[in-house]
């Protein structure tokens, strides 16, 4: 068995969000037991589980040193993560989620990555596996990305995201804790897939930042995630509003840093690119009345002319001019 250091400032946070992670969890804690990184903390946050994750998660606690559990009430990942954040000592944090794996050299080769290069973050790539089989596959393709120099934040979101393959999670890297704390960069409490807007406000303030295509990290695609779960009728209309809201949100980010970073054009692609999702919603939602609420919600936030302004490229202009002709239609029937 690996024996762990506890010094007073661990190299690396490992912050956890979990709540009834089922059958999940243990495989999930055996991957980070088996870290060949050893200055490291673990910090469980049970938001709540009522499924005996969180005793679980307590007999971990009492079996390893470096594993502590914060037990409260279910509030969603954004204010879990945020409860990590407050105790956590490391140098750098990460968030993994409670029902994937890592690679037993991941934190290793990511933490070696960023006290080599002096990073604020370090971020690999991930296998996704496809539960019921055996089919993996890479999550941003080496087609698409290889492993890059050191960067500044801005110069990789924006590589990245020109590969359009990769996806806002905070679980592909590790982040300078000092930077989140003084530039204050907490999750927005209650937002499904606050990862968007939280990886983009801190590549804007990282001055270095280095990526290798090595997957380190095992992305389970399951129907129980967010993302995956099917809605219909009022609940997705209430899903939608969140994608509402990142879009608002990553055209605030760039007004906030047009005069601190270059904002280039794959940041103003981004915005228009989470706002057609939800056109595309639209089409998909089959219930009549969602579907009129959803479309009243994009004008309501003026989302329609949030596209408008930050469309990019040919491709994305005719997409766009498309799905508003769609919409304006079914918004008259």
């Amino acid at each position: 068995m690996t024996e762990f250091s506890s010094p007073a400032a661990p190299q690396l946070s490992i912050i956890v969000p979990m709540f009834n992670a089922g059958d999940l969890f243990a495989p999930f804690m055996q991957s980070l037991l088996a870290q060949t990184l050893t200055s490291l903390e673990i910090i469980i946050v049970d938001d709540g589980s009522t499924d005996g994750s969180g005793e679980l998660a307590d007999e971990y606690a009492t079996q390893h040193a470096h594993v502590s559990v914060i037990h409260q009430e279910n509030g969603g990942v954004s204010r879990a993560r945020n409860a990590g954040l407050a105790v956590a000592r490391g140098k750098y944090v990460t968030f993994p989620d409670a029902d994937d794996q890592m690679m037993p050299a991941m934190y290793q080769q990511l933490v070696t990555m960023a006290e080599t290069d002096n990073l604020d973050v370090a971020q690999c790539n991930a296998e996704v596996c496809f539960k019921g089989s055996d089919r993996v596959k890479a999550l941003i393709p080496t087609e698409r990305l290889r492993s890059t120099p050191v960067l500044s934040g801005a110069e990789w979101l924006n590589t990245a995201l020109n590969t359009r393959r990769y996806l806002h999670v905070v679980w592909l890297g590790i982040y300078r804790r000092e930077l989140i704390e003084t530039q204050q960069l907490w999750f927005e409490p209650g937002l499904h897939h606050q990862d968007i807007p939280w990886t983009t406000e801190f590549m804007m303030n990282a001055s270095r930042a280095r990526y290798t295509d090595t997957p380190l990290y095992r992305y389970y695609m399951h129907d129980q995630s967010i993302s995956n779960r099917k809605r219909t009728g009022q609940r997705n209309v209430e899903y939608q509003r969140h994608y509402l809201k990142i879009a608002r949100m990553l055209e605030e980010i760039n007004q906030r840093y047009r005069h601190k970073v270059t904002i280039y054009p794959a940041f103003h692609r981004q915005i228009t690119y989470e706002a057609l999702s939800v056109c595309h919603a639209v089409r998909r939602e089959p219930d009549a009345d969602a579907r009129r609420a959803i479309i009243a919600d994009i004008f309501a936030t003026q989302t329609h002319r949030r596209m408008l302004r930050n469309a990019r490229g040919l491709k994305q202009w005719y997409q766009l001019l498309l799905w508003l002709s769609r919409i304006y239609k079914w918004r008259n029937k």
